[in-house]
């Protein structure tokens, strides 16, 4: 596994504050512009934002001799000009930098949302996509092998959803912007609730938080005031999964401000999540896709002077209890023997075939 070089870790760090720093600062959308208006000898702002139709939707922002408006003007012409700037440093890290990028219609879903708030309210991109961003946030050339993906999934804690006082747009008005297609998916448990939107391809974008503790909520779907009407179907280990996230940024446009699981756990996780698919060809092709990201992750933990991470999420990981312990032990025994399960016992201190023995 090849490490990326220092040039281009410094550069991805760069563009990850940049862009975190634009979405921070933008009090309009990017994609409008503001306009002076002269109205009886004095000159006001207005912002124009493009409708399909082709015209300007165009709304009062105030005096342009106002101060505070004004910097407000000046801060949204600086972070488009960074625009620029930022596509630079995406095309330089994919092209020359060995990092990896989602495809354009993932990109985009994941971009429209982080646009309409979800990243700021604290949700978390899990998943194939969430993947991708490792290479960056290691500092590592990953396999795209193991970065194809047919969907997206999205989790927020529950008490966060309850607590935060604030929400998104509707999601399903977020998805029809990008896809006009996508429609809502009744949950089976409860068909008044929807936790995931389909669009003709069948790409489905699923909405997830944590089961919370007791076994009533298992498979039904949970109220999330922060999603904008949308539920969220309750998982098991989820909230081990999303515990303390990074902060980081998806190499799409001119990159997108996002937070996905820290490393360490979301390859301990895929590795008990493979041992519980189904049997079927698509389960088992999700399970060997599991596996081989949780192996490059144990792999790039280990190569990046990360192994005591790894091992104390390990650690938690099998101090849950005995279910976690058989998923954890299930999944390494399907796992191939290849430099990853390697990896994994050299952070742990164990030989290879002491790996989920206590």
């Amino acid at each position: 596994m090849k490490d990326v070089g220092l040039v281009f870790r410094t550069m991805f760090a760069e563009l990850a504050q940049q862009t975190l720093d634009a979405q921070r600062q933008s009090d309009f959308p990017l994609k409008g512009r503001f306009v002076t208006v002269p109205v009886k000898g004095k000159d006001y702002f207005y912002f124009d934002i493009p409708t399909p139709e082709g015209k300007d939707k165009r709304s009062y922002v105030g005096p342009a001799a106002d101060p505070e408006i004004a910097e407000r003007v000046r801060r949204h012409r600086e972070i488009k000009d960074n625009i620029k700037e930022r596509r630079r440093l995406v095309s330089t890290l994919l092209r020359s930098g060995g990092m990896s990028a989602p495809n354009r219609f993932a990109g985009d879903i994941t971009k429209a949302l982080a646009d309409a708030g979800f990243f700021r309210l604290r949700g978390v991109l899990v998943g194939s996509v969430a993947y991708g961003c490792y290479s960056g946030v290691l500092g590592v050339r990953l396999s795209t092998t193991a970065m194809q993906t047919g969907d997206a999934d999205l989790a927020m804690d529950f008490a966060i959803s309850q607590e935060v006082d604030d929400s998104l747009p509707p999601i399903l008005s977020i998805l029809a912007a990008v896809d006009p297609t996508f429609r809502a998916v009744p949950h089976q448990a409860d068909k008044a609730r929807v936790t995931a939107f389909v669009n003709r391809t069948n790409y489905r974008v699923e909405f997830l938080t944590g089961n919370r503790g007791s076994d009533e909520y298992t498979g039904k779907p949970s109220p999330m005031p922060a999603l904008g009407g949308t539920s969220a179907g309750n998982l098991r280990l989820l909230d081990y999964l999303i515990y303390e996230p990074v902060s980081t940024v998806l190499l799409h446009r001119e990159g997108v401000s996002l937070n996905v699981p820290a490393p360490e756990r979301y390859a301990v996780h895929k590795c008990i999540v493979a041992s519980r698919r189904p049997t079927d060809a698509l389960g088992r092709a999700k399970r060997d896709k599991d596996l081989l990201q949780a192996a490059t992750l144990f792999e790039a933990m280990l190569q990046t002077r990360q192994g005591y991470v790894l091992a104390d999420a390990y650690q938690e990981a099998w101090e849950r209890g005995p279910s976690w312990r058989e998923g954890i032990a299930s999944g390494l025994a399907m796992m191939p023997d290849n430099n990853g399960k390697a990896a994994l016992a050299d952070a742990l201190g164990v030989p290879v075939e002491e790996l989920a023995k206590g």
